[in-house]
């Protein structure tokens, strides 16, 4: 018998406490967490050329620093990964991709909370997470490569959506991503499209630019890919996010009048603010 949607989340939740109980016993997911998961699973599916339903392959979940080791074991990342793909098989649903799990740390989340963040990664990736592509690249071409869809998590709380086919990330005010915090380098990373990818490139920066854990001068990005600058957390994704109710503030950002629109974080109030407002 085919899993309806509405049966997900308690599906969902049986799969993971039966492989814990060998695998980690005495180990939990919290409910909020599984719900979360299938909820994700919900809101972005997408159909294929065939009209078959797409699930979302890629998995970000947002933890505070005291829980990351706790997430990141290896069995518990496995049973989850397994229970997802049981899940969207039973309900008939298709991953392009098998689906992988990702642990990012937000210093602002609270302890007992975990966020989730799903998007596709859109065609099978064989090519080098770290190869080397050409920077120079005509308008023309640049322009036609724009990824669609794509955005940043900044800090694990706002969502920056990619409008540009050349976004600098830095403390300088004239930076499309203005990021306040001292770790940060004044002009510190640049976001490239090239090809229909964007592509990251550390500006010679202090503290250095890391993409999953791996410190780079420049790394094609892909979906959920976590972003580091000198310990400030950016998780990339492709597709719209998921609806967040609960967090009133988290929706994509209002374009900015001007041809570069300006995102500023600011770490006293947690907030994201466009450039034009801070200067009024």
């Amino acid at each position: 018998m085919k899993l309806k949607l509405e049966q997900l989340e308690s599906r969902l939740q049986a799969l993971i406490e039966v492989r814990l109980v060998s695998a980690l016993p005495g180990f939990q997911v919290e409910d909020l967490v599984v719900q979360k998961l299938a909820a994700a699973m919900k809101t972005n599916l997408v159909e294929d050329v065939e009209g078959k339903k797409l699930v979302p392959n890629v998995f970000t979940l947002i933890v505070s620093p005291n829980s990351v080791e706790r997430w990141q074991h290896p069995k518990l990342l496995e049973a989850m990964i397994n229970s997802l793909k049981i899940v969207g098989e039973e309900a008939g649903l298709k991953f392009s991709a098998t689906p992988t799990i990702s642990i990012v740390q937000n210093s602002q989340q609270q302890e007992s909370l975990v966020d989730v963040v799903a998007s596709h990664q859109l065609e099978a990736t064989s090519d080098t997470r770290g190869m080397t592509p050409p920077i120079e690249a005509s308008k023309k071409e640049t322009m036609e490569s724009l990824p669609q869809n794509a955005f940043l998590i900044v800090d694990g709380v706002k969502v920056f959506p990619l409008l540009e086919t050349v976004i600098n990330i830095g403390r300088r005010l004239d930076n499309q991503l203005v990021i306040d915090d001292p770790r940060v380098s004044r002009n510190h990373a640049q976001l490239r499209a090239i090809k229909g990818r964007y592509v990251i490139f550390d500006l010679n920066s202090t503290g250095g630019t890391f993409v999953n854990g791996q410190r780079t001068s420049q790394s094609v990005l892909y979906p959920g890919d976590v972003i580091s600058l000198s310990g400030v957390p950016l998780v990339f994704g492709q597709d719209n996010p998921p609806p967040r109710p609960d967090l009133a503030e988290t929706g994509p950002f209002n374009e900015v009048s001007g041809e570069r629109p300006t995102a500023f974080l600011n770490r006293k109030t947690g907030k994201l603010d466009d450039q034009e407002k801070k200067q009024e």
